[in-house]
């Protein structure tokens, strides 16, 4: 199984993370609050010697060099709240227990919740607070296999619930994997995330056709 410790994620794309959502589709039909895909560089992207997020074939590509490390991307600086989430991510990762999904209600560097999978078909949906380990709030606080994933693939649309009520489901290729209730947060940021395992240089993850509308 993954483990769940973690380094600190790349500051570097953090640091410029918040663009503005220049060469986004918001707003629109079917209460459509955030789209795009990736045909134009708006989300944030930068390189260090641990990791890398950089468009690549109309995607967001995370590289991740380092083990154990933990990078996200975010689409520019605004709170969102009662958000369904959608993403593609294409999995070309070496390592299996490279985690990667999609991160809701982020106050701060670092406190929100995070919804994972893995090509094994591990999953978690967690929380994390400044100065506090993780908590996976799934599964007594550890990863665990679902039938819903399908391991080995080479790609998953992974769907997210982020309710105002606290309600926090998790969505792969169209199934329900699992659902929990924390009201810690109700708002905040979102961002797409990859997670390296064990293997250095092994977690390779690119995102396409996000899509975010709101929850009734």
């Amino acid at each position: 199984m993954k483990p769940k410790a973690r380094m600190l994620f790349a500051i570097a794309v953090l640091a410029i993370a918040a663009l503005a959502c220049q060469g986004l589709s918001t707003g629109g039909g079917a209460k459509v609050i955030l789209s795009d895909n990736f045909s134009s560089e708006a989300w944030g992207t930068g390189s260090d010697a641990d990791s890398s997020v950089e468009y690549a074939g109309d995607a967001l590509n995370f590289f991740i060099i380092r083990d154990l490390y933990f990078v996200w991307s975010t689409p520019n600086a605004e709170n969102y709240q009662n958000v369904h989430i959608e993403v593609t991510a294409n999995n070309n990762s070496t390592d299996s227990t490279g985690a990667f999904g999609i991160i809701c209600n982020m106050q701060v560097t670092d406190v929100s919740y995070y919804f994972a999978i893995t090509g094994a078909g591990q999953y978690a949906i967690g929380k994390s607070a400044v100065a506090q380990d993780d908590v996976f709030l799934t599964n007594n606080d550890t990863w665990q296999i679902s039938d819903a994933i399908t391991s080995g693939a080479s790609s998953y649309r992974i769907g997210a619930d982020c309710g105002s009520n606290g309600t926090l489901t998790l969505y792969v290729d169209g199934k329900q994997v699992d659902s929990v209730v924390d009201t810690t947060y109700t708002t905040g940021n979102v961002a797409l995330f990859a997670w390296s395992g064990d293997q250095a240089s092994g977690t390779n993850v690119s995102f396409d056709d996000f899509q975010m509308t709101e929850l009734p």
